[in-house]
């Protein structure tokens, strides 16, 4: 497919994946999405190269620990699927285009980490001592803790990485993340309340080492 040869081309690098993440892609204009609703190649490359930056962002968290191969090759059986169902999207329901196209990803990733877990490695309290040891750069230390982070988010079951990673980096609602994971407020609530406990409880444990 052209549009899938679209992502493979263009992905985008760790630093695009992040812009993206704190902006998130405009949703598209109806007669594009129609188009490409409709089989047109052009509208589902403009498709494509407007959300695989948060798709490749949201896989690469979610799946912290796999080769970039592997993030790859689920971002692209993402937008396989996506075209796949894309017929039967209607831009007239309740989820917005970029959330449903999350859900794909989101539920990949989970599947994926379901089958092979992989080792996050221990929180590792020199990151925190470099951080501390270096307090008039505020980017290095920016950059420990932000690191040490990821590696505790690596430490959250697959279910509670995907929340978090919804809530906390793509900005997703409640009501949104429920969509995206087809889970009910109640539980969405739940899982990112003892995602959060968790982290608290495995950075203060890293900070106490």
């Amino acid at each position: 497919m052209a549009e899938v040869a679209v992502l493979s081309s263009t992905m985008p690098t760790a630093r695009e994946s992040g812009r993206a993440r704190a902006a998130g892609p405009p949703e598209m204009d109806v007669a594009t999405l129609e188009r490409a609703r409709q089989g047109d190649a052009r509208a589902r490359r403009k498709l494509v190269e407007r959300h695989q930056a948060p798709v490749f962002a949201l896989l690469s968290r979610i799946l912290r620990g796999r080769d970039r191969a592997v993030v790859e090759d689920l971002a692209q059986e993402t937008f396989l699927r996506v075209f796949v169902a894309l017929p039967r999207f209607r831009p007239e329901g309740p989820a917005r285009l970029s959330t449903w196209i999350l859900r794909i990803a989101s539920n990949l990733a989970i599947d994926e980490l379901r089958r092979r877990r992989p080792e996050a490695g221990a929180l590792d309290s020199t990151q925190l001592e470099l951080a501390a040891g270096t307090r008039t750069d505020a980017e290095a230390e920016r950059r420990s803790l932000a690191a040490l982070l990821d590696r505790a988010v690596a430490e959250l079951g697959p279910e509670f990485r995907a929340a978090f990673v919804l809530r906390e980096y793509h900005q997703l609602d409640y009501a949104e993340i429920a969509d995206a994971l087809e889970l009910d407020l109640g539980t969405v609530k739940s899982r990112l309340s003892r995602a959060r406990a968790r982290l608290r409880a495995l950075l203060t444990e890293a900070h106490e080492r």
